[in-house]
């Protein structure tokens, strides 16, 4: 029970922040989830999004934003990995599609001259905490130490979830 309330809640962290991702939404945002009083004041007027904004060229924006669509796809498929108990699978996907190792897949290099610094330091966050998973996933494999996986994989989640958090593109 306690092993699908964790995978549940990296899953969750997971749809999170592909909803922070969205090139076209308004400047304003509406959070249906808030209860009490902070629902009360938002329905006066909507929340402001506070992220920094983020322009990069429309070809590369649209580059960017399907390496983030491929990023989630990778997170559920590296979840149905470990729900199967393929952690080497699971391994896999990480540092390939994720890991430092898929930085000159992404075009990381030429993406990052339009990222501001703690935009850069995010990215890099992300893509070392993936080749970190993949290695605690890699042992998950001979140990059978499902906790640490799932721990690995929630501090992936969590910096795209900070990412997303900060910054926005247009």
């Amino acid at each position: 029970m306690n092993k699908i309330f964790t995978v549940s809640a990296v899953v969750l962290l997971a749809a999170a922040s592909s909803l922070a991702l969205s090139a076209d939404e308004p400047e304003h945002r509406h959070h249906p989830h808030m209860a009490g009083s902070a629902a009360s004041a938002q329905s006066a007027g909507a929340m402001t999004d506070d992220r920094l904004l983020v322009q990069y060229p429309e070809m590369l924006r649209i580059h960017t934003l399907a390496n983030m669509r491929d990023h989630l796809v990778t997170l559920g498929q590296i979840q149905e990995a470990l729900s199967m108990g393929d952690f080497d699978q699971a391994s896999t996907l990480a540092e390939q599609r994720l890991g430092m190792s898929s930085l000159e897949m992404h075009g990381a290099a030429e993406v990052a001259q339009y990222m501001p610094k703690g935009m850069q330091e995010a990215g890099t966050a992300m893509h070392r905490s993936a080749s970190q998973f993949a290695t605690v996933a890699k042992d998950a494999s001979v140990t059978g130490d499902v906790k640490s996986a799932l721990a690995s994989l929630a501090r992936l989640s969590q910096t795209c979830v900070a990412c997303h958090a900060a910054y926005r593109l247009q």
